[in-house]
């Protein structure tokens, strides 16, 4: 087994009365106790469900949240009441030895901290939580444990090991070939041991077995980092691996990150870190109290001898079956031919500057990370591991020849293709992949710049073989088979898609098969590039976690995906890769040396977290990196802060629509928004984030700093880049007008005008086409929904001419491009599977086609703002998101002038329901609407009822 070390904070579920009478006899029901406040009464029985995956943690303070439920309406928290325990039998008794938070008023029921005593390393610790709720009495949940990790240095024993080596058929030139590490080591146990925790860091990913057993779920683990800052290890329960007498361990090491894919070229830009090493800690306890360790030390083996003969994410992995080490997981396998492993230095040896390798650029020599560091800090992962998360069988196959032939999985993907096949020995199946094909019907490969994508696999001739690659991904639909022995057949190949195994939190389909494979494309898309980090693209030889894709794209991808923890994790990236000076990195980790001070791609940093925050009720995110995002914020004051304005830019509105099909970016004047403008109105919306964290963490000094040089600048920005008489911003692009717009800083009598340049230009200048890149689009899909124009937002969204969303998939994209016009550029900047250009596209779905938004001023969903456009030619909706507090669905239909609208509001939060109707024209049910249980009428705004509505299920009904 493994402890799921995927979750920084701790849920449980507890289902409130109804739903609990029909499951009478499952062994889920408790009885209430009586001693409750005056507002309950006595419940007789309950169903209280939890989810009881473990978890393994090295933080302080770790978080818990639950979730309530129940078939009644109006169901919300008044106490809670959260119990620690040291055993499984205090808190069977539903006490706490550990921490009792004693009876909370309060409705919060999400990211609620700890705040007992100072947790042990290497402890269980035991919880539950009792719930009143007003009216219904209350609710013990069954008890849910975590496992704390090693959270102090002087826990670790282990040694680093590794080979710092190469072999005769190895090369670290530019073009690696480095095999994997086989490491070997054998252990006596005197009898099966009660517990046997693991803490490992496998570099630059790993594979753990014990006893010839495959160890965890995970792929491609661990997740990246900049390795000299920060490794992240994770901790396994291996006890049910283990017997009396003689047991194997081994592991095999791949690349991944560490080793890296392009050793030695461009060492100005691109940085490596070494070969590959492990850190092992296993602590075995017994019946009898007594404990021993097992480490990595010298009494380890290794051998790159091994059957993975090179493995670089860039170009595939080779596999010859014919070596493969037969019995090295058994007892009694020889490994006298094996060498003694190396103790290795700690990864943070490797810190260095950047600048350190300059001798051919001209890069400021500026030390980057903290340098006060003595060794990389050891952190328990707590984003999720990688996983295949689906698979696919291909859906045909295309230009059939002797022995060679190309599968069509259907669908632009990111993982491998498992193969099945028999043949004689020797025999090297090779695989290509690529995301289209030329015209011949031979694989597009322009593409991939200098990124080889080929899977070799060298057969043993012993019946059927199945193989899929350890440490290798590809972006690819098509797959190229060359050196097939006999007939192919489709059960013979499967396409793994692997992403970082979080859930699904929503889901969206409408009358319009447009939009929604849009969506599907979009979905797609965020799924590929989702590698532990988000990266720009899976398929060429970049794949790097760009800031500025995600300028807007994690709020969007925030509904699709159970996304907190990956970006909490990529926060920490982002901070531990700026320069000692305030620096934020283009690149996060900074595998690439790309510090450019710009404003919009570091003001990814600051968005994110307030997407945590706004989405999650992550102010714990807020807090920890307010202090760095104040000091880039000084930096960039100090060194770029003109007379009121930004003036550096570097990027300008990236990817603009270029007036020419084969151009990468736009060079006509009229099209491209000034840098010094974007930089400006970014800086300044940064003040306003900067503003709202430090109102949330009662910094009101900074605040007011930030509100002065916010209204300066403002006043700056509006004197230099605003034609009063035009109504206009810089040369009247959309992104000009459209992030003054956004970013509230028009006059408020001049919004509406400012506002009509934006449409003219989108619907006259360029014929009802989108007309922004990359930082436009970020603003815009919302911003004509906000101000009026959902109609053009719509237009925008279901076009199928240049430039558009709609293009790309008349075109035959299943995933979204890099660029608009990229079936025509330069392909040297042409991926097929990216995220910049979503915008807020998939924030604009959920927030205005279907209608669930946060109120930003309650976050995670307490309050609900449910107002969908209902745009004209969309006759149905269906969606649901499963937010922190619980699923919210809406489901709208439209027939002539009626109107049914499905509503869940979740338990513990509220909803305000936007209906196109008077208020006597809507009902719940069969009830006017103002009539019914939970629901009250509050305003008329516009040509919409707004009603209050409590927790529970509605039916609206409209018929005019």
């Amino acid at each position: 087994m493994t402890y799921s070390n995927h979750y920084a904070s701790l849920r449980t579920t507890a289902i409130l009365p109804l739903l609990a009478l029909l499951l009478a006899g499952t062994g889920l029901l408790t009885g209430c106790q009586s001693n409750e406040p005056d507002d309950s009464f006595w419940v007789s029985r309950l169903r209280v469900e939890s989810r009881l995956e473990p978890v393994v943690t090295d933080l302080t303070q770790p978080r818990f949240s639950w979730e309530i439920r129940s078939d009644e309406r109006d169901i919300n928290q008044t106490y809670y009441q959260l119990l620690v325990a040291s055993n499984q039998d205090v808190i069977e008794a539903d006490s706490a030895d550990v921490w009792d938070s004693g009876r909370i008023k309060s409705d919060v029921s999400i990211q609620l901290p700890y705040e007992g005593p100072a947790l042990k390393s290497r402890t269980t610790y035991y919880w539950k939580v009792k719930v009143w709720c007003k009216g219904k009495g209350f609710s013990v949940s069954p008890y849910m444990s975590w496992h704390t990790g090693l959270m102090q240095d002087t826990d670790w024993k282990a040694e680093w090991i590794g080979l710092d080596s190469v072999f005769a058929w190895e090369d670290t030139s530019k073009f690696s070939r480095l095999s994997a590490r086989y490491l070997r080591r054998t252990v006596e146990l005197p009898e099966p041991p009660e517990h046997a925790r693991l803490y490992m860091v496998g570099l630059g990913l790993y594979q753990l077995y014990v006893n010839g057993l495959r160890v965890g779920g995970h792929v491609v683990a661990p997740a990246p980092t900049d390795f000299t800052q920060e490794v992240k290890y994770t901790t396994f329960e291996l006890a049910p691996y283990l017997k009396q007498g003689t047991n194997v361990i081994g592991v095999v090491l791949g690349n991944g990150r560490f080793f890296n894919m392009r050793q030695h070229h461009k060492p100005w830009k691109v940085r490596t870190f070494g070969f590959p090493k492990l850190l092992f800690q296993m602590e075995l306890g017994y019946e009898d109290g007594s404990s021993d360790y097992i480490l990595s030390d010298t009494s380890w083996r290794v051998t790159a001898d091994g059957p993975i003969r090179s493995n670089n994410e860039f170009d595939g992995e080779e596999y010859d079956a014919t070596k493969e080490l037969t019995g090295w997981l058994a007892p009694d396998y020889d490994d006298s031919a094996w060498l003694p492993v190396q103790v290795t230095s700690d990864p943070g040896a490797n810190r260095r500057y950047f600048a350190d390798s300059l001798p051919q650029k001209n890069e400021p020599k500026t030390p980057h990370g903290d340098l006060t560091l003595k060794q990389a800090r050891r952190k328990a992962q707590l984003n999720e591991d990688m996983k295949v998360v689906l698979s696919r069988r291909p859906v045909a196959f295309l230009n059939k020849r002797p022995g060679a032939f190309i599968l069509d999985m259907g669908q632009n993907m990111a993982g491998w293709l498992r193969i099945q096949v028999n043949g004689e020995k020797g025999r090297t199946v090779t695989l290509r992949f690529a995301e289209s094909l030329n015209p011949d019907s031979t694989l597009y490969m322009d593409n991939l710049r200098e990124a080889k994508v080929t899977d070799t696999y060298t057969l043993k001739g012993v019946g059927e073989e199945l193989w899929e690659p350890a440490f290798v991904y590809h972006g690819f639909r098509y797959v190229e088979v060359l050196n097939w022995p006999g007939e192919p057949h489709i059960y013979q190949f499967l396409g793994q898609v692997v992403s970082d195994g979080f859930n699904t939190t929503g889901s969206f389909s409408s009358s319009n098969k447009l939009l929604d494979q849009l969506y599907s494309n979009a979905w797609w898309s965020v799924l590929g590039n989702y590698k532990g980090m988000p990266v720009d693209c899976p398929q060429r030889d970049e794949r790097q976690p760009w800031l500025g894709d995600r300028i807007a794209g994690s709020w969007g991808e925030s509904y699709l995906f159970d996304n907190q923890r990956l970006y909490a994790k990529w926060l920490d990236d982002i901070q531990q890769a700026m320069s000692q000076e305030g620096q934020i990195s283009d690149v996060s980790p900074n595998y690439y040396n790309y510090y450019t001070d710009n404003v919009t791609w570091p003001a990814t940093y600051f968005l994110v977290a307030q997407m945590l925050y706004r989405q999650y009720g992550d102010v714990y995110a807020v807090r920890k990196h307010y202090p760095s995002m104040k000091k880039w914020m000084q930096y960039m004051e100090s060194k770029y802060l003109k007379d009121g304005l930004m003036t550096r830019d570097k990027y300008g509105d990236w990817c603009m629509p270029p007036e020419s099909p084969e151009l990468i970016h736009a060079k006509d004047p009229a099209r491209l928004t000034d840098g010094t403008l974007i930089a400006t109105a970014y800086y300044i919306k940064l003040l306003q984030v900067m503003q709202e964290f430090a109102t949330l963490l009662g910094n009101n000094a900074d605040k007011t700093a930030f509100a002065a040089l916010a209204e300066k600048m403002t006043g700056a920005f509006q004197s230099r880049f605003y034609d009063k008489e035009a109504k206009q911003y810089g040369n009247n692009t959309v992104t000009a007008n459209l992030l003054p717009l956004a970013f509230n800083l028009v006059p408020e009598a001049d919004k509406q005008a400012v506002f009509d340049a934006i449409c003219r230009v989108i619907e006259v200048d360029n014929k009802g086409h989108i007309a922004s890149g990359v930082v436009g689009t970020a603003w815009l899909m919302r911003t004509l929904s906000s101000y009026g124009r959902p109609d053009l937002a719509y237009k925008l969204a279901t076009n199928t001419t240049y430039p558009s969303w709609g293009y790309m998939i008349k075109k035959g994209a299943t995933t979204i491009w890099e660029l608009w016009n990229g079936d025509t550029a330069n392909p040297w900047m042409n991926s097929q599977n990216h995220v910049m250009l979503l915008g807020d596209l998939l924030s604009w779905y959920y927030e205005h086609l279907a209608g669930i938004k946060s109120d930003p001023s309650t976050p995670a969903f307490k309050q609900i703002i449910m107002r969908p456009d209902f745009p004209d030619g969309l006759t149905f909706v269906k969606s649901y998101y499963y937010s922190s507090y619980g699923l919210i669905v809406s489901e709208w239909m439209r027939e002539g002038f009626k109107l049914t609208w499905n509503v869940v509001v979740p338990h513990n939060t509220e909803a305000f329901v936007y209906i196109p109707a008077p208020k006597g024209q809507v009902y719940e049910g069969d009830t006017k609407a103002d009539r019914a249980k939970g629901v009250s009428f509050v305003r008329t705004e516009g040509d919409r009822s707004v009603f209050k509505v409590k927790s529970g299920s509605y039916v609206f009904k409209v018929s005019q």
